[in-house]
């Protein structure tokens, strides 16, 4: 073999090694970019105090904290009413919950959630959907079955209504319907109870920092607001609020 073949065959040796390992690195990259990004964040959508025209004063939030891709994540719901007068909760939940996407603009979930209301604690199944419906209402629909075999489901709707580029109009709609009857909580069979609320926030920092102000009306229904009268409860509350959206 002569001197020129030689380095011609050495050439084309490296370049195939060359090429190679290039193409590798191009692979793995192009891999790494498909693989799903697990992130994180938590979130108050409600971090609120509530004046009643009852004078009754409450400390109220709603959070949610997650961490996972889009394809599955984990989620830590809570939210609970604080009797600022009383030093005492009204009412403590919390959900541990996995979501996964079922369609284009809505997810399932399931997991479980622990209960302190007044009376016994209480622990349930959960299984839901949460997403987008037409006309871009945010939904959340759950069913949960307790500790103690009864069943109950809350629908949960918000809308948000764009005035101008940082002033936003929330109407939020809360029902509970209970199909079997928890008389130790103060559960009635039916529809137990509806919040609805109107809000109007101010987007200081990306929507990151929202403070709001506006109105929520309770009530409870049926035999639930016998079990209520019959404790010395209300069964209609009006509230004036003022809180924040914040999210990091």
């Amino acid at each position: 073999m002569s001197r020129v073949q030689f380095l011609t065959l050495g050439l084309l040796g490296s370049l195939l090694v060359t090429t190679s390992a290039t193409a590798q690195t191009m692979i793995q990259d192009t891999t790494a970019r498909k693989q799903p990004l697990a992130t994180w964040g938590v979130q108050f959508e409600e971090l609120e105090y509530r004046y009643s025209d009852s004078d009754e004063e409450l400390g109220v939030w709603k959070s949610d904290a997650f961490y996972g891709t889009d394809e599955l994540k984990f989620r830590w719901l809570s939210k609970g009413e604080y009797a600022i007068e009383e030093q005492a909760y009204e009412g403590l939940e919390n959900q541990l919950v996995l979501q996964t996407p079922i369609s284009k603009f809505f997810d399932a979930k399931a997991g479980v959630r622990f209960d302190t209301p007044e009376g016994p604690d209480r622990t349930y199944a959960v299984l839901g959907v949460t997403g987008l419906a037409p006309q871009w209402f945010e939904v959340d629909a759950n069913l949960y079955v307790s500790d103690e075999g009864d069943t109950l489901a809350e629908f949960d709707a918000e809308y948000e209504l764009l005035l101008t580029n940082h002033w936003i109009l929330s109407a939020a709609l809360d029902a509970t319907v209970a199909f079997s009857e928890d008389r130790e909580i103060g559960q009635g069979k039916g529809l137990n109870s509806t919040e609805t609320g109107l809000r109007l926030s101010y987007d200081l920092v990306d929507r990151a920092v929202s403070p709001y102000i506006g109105v929520v009306h309770e009530r409870k229904y049926g035999d639930t607001a016998d079990l209520a009268e019959a404790e010395g409860g209300s069964t209609e509350d009006w509230f004036a609020v003022v809180g924040a959206r914040i999210a990091f």
